[in-house]
């Protein structure tokens, strides 16, 4: 049974409920007044014709005609003889007895004898009574009436109840109907189903919308992400097997050569350096992405307070040593503090620094800097050609390269970037790329401090 007429169920239900115990209670309530005010008749002129038995039947009969009380009046004599006096608007339906009298002395009284009728007796001398009776037609009339009456109001109280749920709570139990359809719609894959507009109703039946739609977006957002994350994930294995293909395709031919017979030592000799020279690139391409998933995995070593000024320091300096034609210029800023792993902070210098050394001239002029504060800055910038238009800022993908000319040949793989900036995250940071004031091309880490500091002026390090 659905929610509407299950609520529209009970609504009805519990408004007849109420309609009969009201009912019934004005019903009973009035039944007993009209039985009382019929007994207070009675009683009144049986006290009035008690208080003197000679004049009782003078007496009873005056105050009937005087006060128009709807009764009648018998004499029921000592021999059994019934003489009516005074006839009510119903006449009597059997003649009253004189053991119908003498049952009804002190009290009123019903009986078979006198159907439909309630009556009372007095004896007013000589052995005779007069019965005073009541006639309970009128009364079992006006209940009939009074039922039909409550009846009738009953049930236009169930069609106004109904009409009421129908007005009151049918907009809002529609709109929660099309909401249900629409959360099953999505839940069986329809997420481009735009979520049903809700401008009225209940504040409960809004919020239960918003929620919805909010819950919906966030499920859209969800999805789309592990969608990209699957197209990236098959990418990423799809370009890792074409990078370790072309290496084994090589060592493969030049195992070839080497078994051939007539082949000479010169050519031995070549063939064996290939071989050397694809196991070797071939090793750090492995290398590359085992560290790459080591980053990307949950972290399980405590993070630890490592000096980036010394590190960063000692790397400007390395450099600058292993490249005597370069202009190396290093401003470190000293006492520059980060919370993470040293040996990341060691790869990320490595390999930016690797990126320098690969993809600009033997005499490109080179800068890292390090800025502490509120957020602890690394910047290695080359005068190199830098990166194609439109590319600055673009977050790095594996086996990418933003420069088709930076190729195979050059020993690149399009991992460095990657890892520079999943170790950029690992440290709780992020890279970015940007146009560098020498002409080429500058990575941006930028990286939270272990604890707030005041920095010193800058001093170089090496050049």
């Amino acid at each position: 049974m659905r929610l509407f007429t299950r609520l529209s169920v009970l609504l009805v239900g519990v408004t007849t409920l109420l309609a009969l115990v009201v009912g019934g209670f004005a019903l009973t309530t009035a039944r007993h007044a009209q039985y009382a005010t019929l007994d207070d008749a009675i009683n009144t002129v049986a006290t009035a014709g008690g208080r003197r038995p000679v004049s009782a039947l003078s007496d009873a009969v005056n105050l009937v005609q005087q006060d128009n009380l709807n009764l009648t009046l018998v004499v029921v004599s000592v021999n059994g003889q019934a003489t009516i006096v005074t006839q009510g608007s119903t006449p009597l339906r059997a003649v009253a007895t004189l053991a119908d009298a003498r049952a009804a002395v002190g009290g009123l009284h019903a009986s078979a004898d006198l159907p439909g009728f309630l009556y009372r007796a007095i004896p007013i001398g000589g052995g005779d009574y007069l019965l005073i009776a009541g006639s309970t037609a009128a009364i079992s009339a006006a209940n009939d009436a009074l039922v039909l009456r409550t009846t009738l109001v009953a049930l236009g109280a169930v069609v106004i109840a109904a009409l009421a749920t129908r007005l009151v709570i049918g907009r809002d139990l529609r709109t929660f109907s099309a909401l249900t359809a629409f959360a099953s719609e999505v839940a069986a894959g329809d997420l481009d189903r735009p979520t049903p507009e809700v401008t009225s109703g209940s504040p409960d039946i809004r919020a239960l919308a918003r929620a919805l739609d909010d819950m919906v977006g966030t499920l859209r957002a969800t999805i789309a992400t592990e969608q990209r994350a699957a197209e990236t994930m098959q990418r990423f294995l799809g370009d890792a097997s074409h990078e370790l293909r072309t290496p084994l395709t090589v060592i493969g031919g030049s195992a070839q050569l080497l078994a051939h017979p007539q082949v000479d030592d010169a050519a031995r000799a070549r063939a064996a350096a290939r071989i050397a020279q694809e196991t070797a690139r071939m090793s750090t391409l492995i290398d590359d992405l085992l560290f790459l998933a080591e980053v990307r995995e949950v972290r399980e070593r405590a993070p630890e307070v490592v000096d980036a000024s010394a590190l960063v320091g000692e790397a400007a300096a390395a450099f600058a040593r292993d490249h005597p034609t370069r202009t190396v210029t290093a401003r470190v800023d000293p006492g520059v503090e980060i919370l993470g792993r040293a040996d990341y902070l060691e790869r990320l210098l490595a390999n930016a620094l690797a990126n320098v050394a690969r993809h600009t001239g033997p005499h490109d002029a080179v800068a890292v800097s390090l800025a502490g504060g509120a957020s602890v800055e690394l910047r290695v910038e080359d005068a190199g050609p830098g990166l194609p238009a439109g590319s600055y800022g673009r977050a790095p993908e594996s086996f990418v390269r933003f420069d088709p000319s930076r190729s195979r040949a050059s020993g690149g793989s399009g991992l460095g970037m990657s890892i520079m900036a999943d170790v950029a995250r690992a440290l709780g940071g992020s890279l970015t790329t940007e146009p560098s004031d020498l002409g080429g091309l500058a990575l941006v880490v930028r990286l939270p401090p272990a604890r707030a500091s005041v920095a010193a002026p800058a001093a170089p390090v090496a050049s």
